[in-house]
């Protein structure tokens, strides 16, 4: 058994070497059992299709074919053979079935039959074997690849931004703090104040909520970056939208301004949507059939109304919508829904800033486009957008998707030096924290733009998942840090 190498079952699947002696192997989905003969479906993780291993017992002892359960994990010696079975080309005639890892029936968690997703995330270090994971975290891999491709094949460099920080990038103030001081025995200075200068770095440091500071460091010096890191969020969301670590891409571009940012963004989420359509077309398929079965069990009202791939071809099939934020306050606070109090937050004053049943109208009902909105109102965004000459919106851009919202923000950075020391200074940003993001305004600075997306908020568009949990392999949430 150990002179032939091991074929991956995706391999197999396309084999059409008929009579050769394979050797395969992987784990247990199902066994059926009838007179003389046993059906093994066996799946690797390489592809969401299970390998058929027939098992006839003149050939392999049946007491052997008792101790195997779903679950278990086997190499098998056989024969390729063709499957005279419907919806397979090929199968394995077994002649050699060694158990290489058993699995006890009553025990084994995932039994051949449908679980929930809530009992699944229980089961986070097992979930990775069902037909939704895999299919999921084979396309998260996917979608990882095309995004440095995507970038490699522009001419953008890779940073990788400090994961330890002292700045809050967001001024939103919820970040995890990162100490190695004693907690029982917290040293206090003078003022009462604990004493962070006896602290490993000797500041308070904490996790970082963003790599776009440090990326614009590397831009203005690089011309065109990206990072693509974890970031952190200390805020209590219990929601299917919320995670406390995620996973940020973040480029940033010199010389480029609101429209080069918007035009990277656009051609980014339509390359990686097509190479999601190109190559995981099995996963997708999978995927698809499994969104539309939950679409039946949902009331009509909260029905989606667009099927995976439909979905997916929306994005790609359309030139987005560019509108301002001014135009995207009319039509909404015009429409229907807003003048007949559907919409649960109602547009009334400029300024408001939109919720996802908003974003969700513009492009589902008015538009029926993917929109970009852009010039939002200043004191909604954050201080390193550029000011226009207004002086009452920033050159900021929301990309809005169907069914999920924002899925992509971004803005013009401002490069002048006094503007960026005002705003600072209105939104409490401390200028001797943030002295080397102000010195970069003050040695050759040019225009420069980047934007945000969520890693996890894309996933779950492109494979159809409705909780944020489901598309990372291991969820951080309040309250919940198992595995």
């Amino acid at each position: 058994m150990d002179e032939l190498k091991r074929t991956k079952i995706i391999n197999l699947l396309e084999s059409d070497e008929f009579g050769k002696t394979i050797k395969v192997m992987g784990w247990v989905r199902t066994r059926r059992v009838s007179k003389n003969v046993a059906f093994i479906a066996m799946n690797d993780g390489s592809t969401i299709k299970n390998m058929q291993i027939v098992v006839d017992f003149e050939t392999v002892e049946e007491e052997l074919i008792q101790r195997i359960h779903s679950g278990a994990a086997l190499e098998v010696v056989g024969e390729l053979i063709e499957s005279p079975g419907s919806g397979q080309k090929v199968e394995v005639k077994a002649l050699e079935i060694k158990i290489l890892g058993e699995a006890d029936p009553d025990e084994y968690p995932l039994q051949p039959k449908k679980h929930s997703l809530e009992f699944l995330r229980e089961k986070a270090h097992l979930r990775f074997r069902t037909n939704t994971f895999s299919a999921i975290f084979r396309i998260r891999h996917a979608m990882i690849f095309a995004v440095h491709k995507f970038f490699n094949d522009r001419g953008f460099f890779n940073i990788h931004t400090p994961i330890i920080t002292a700045s809050d990038a967001e001024g939103a103030g919820e970040m995890f703090r990162v100490t190695t001081l004693d907690l029982k025995n917290l040293p206090f200075n003078e003022e009462g104040d604990i004493d962070y200068k006896k602290d490993f770095f000797g500041r308070e440091t904490n996790l970082t909520v963003s790599g776009q500071l440090e990326a614009e460091l590397a831009a203005l010096a690089l011309s065109e970056v990206y990072t693509f890191g974890p970031t952190f969020r200390a805020e209590n969301s219990n929601t299917s939208r919320h995670l406390a670590e995620f996973w940020m891409i973040e480029p940033e571009a010199a010389f480029y301004d609101i429209n080069d940012d918007m035009d990277l963004a656009e051609d980014m989420l339509k390359y990686l949507i097509k190479y999601a359509l190109d190559n995981c077309a099995d996963d997708l398929e999978f995927l698809g059939r499994r969104l539309a079965d939950e679409e039946k069990n949902k009331k009509q009202e909260e029905r989606s109304g667009m099927e995976l791939r439909e979905k997916l071809n929306f994005v790609l099939e359309n030139d987005f919508a560019r509108i301002t934020y001014t135009e995207a306050f009319d039509i909404l606070r015009n429409s229907k829904p807003n003048k007949k109090k559907r919409f649960q937050y109602l547009i009334n004053e400029w300024g408001a800033d939109l919720q996802s049943e908003h974003e969700r109208y513009l492009v589902e009902k008015h538009f029926k486009k993917p929109v970009i909105v852009t010039d939002y109102p200043k004191v909604i965004k954050a201080f390193y957008m550029k000011l226009n000459d207004d002086d009452k919106t920033v050159r900021a851009m929301d990309i809005l998707f169907p069914q999920i919202g924002e899925i992509v923000g971004g803005s013009q950075r401002e490069e002048n030096y006094d503007k960026l020391v005002k705003r600072m200074n209105e939104m409490n940003v401390t200028e001797k924290e943030m002295w080397w993001y102000l010195e970069t305004r003050k040695f050759g600075s040019v225009p420069h733009s980047g934007f945000g997306l969520g890693f996890e908020r894309f996933v779950q568009f492109i494979t159809g998942m409705g909780n944020i949990r489901d598309v990372i392999p291991f969820p951080r949430t309040p309250q919940n840090a198992e595995f």
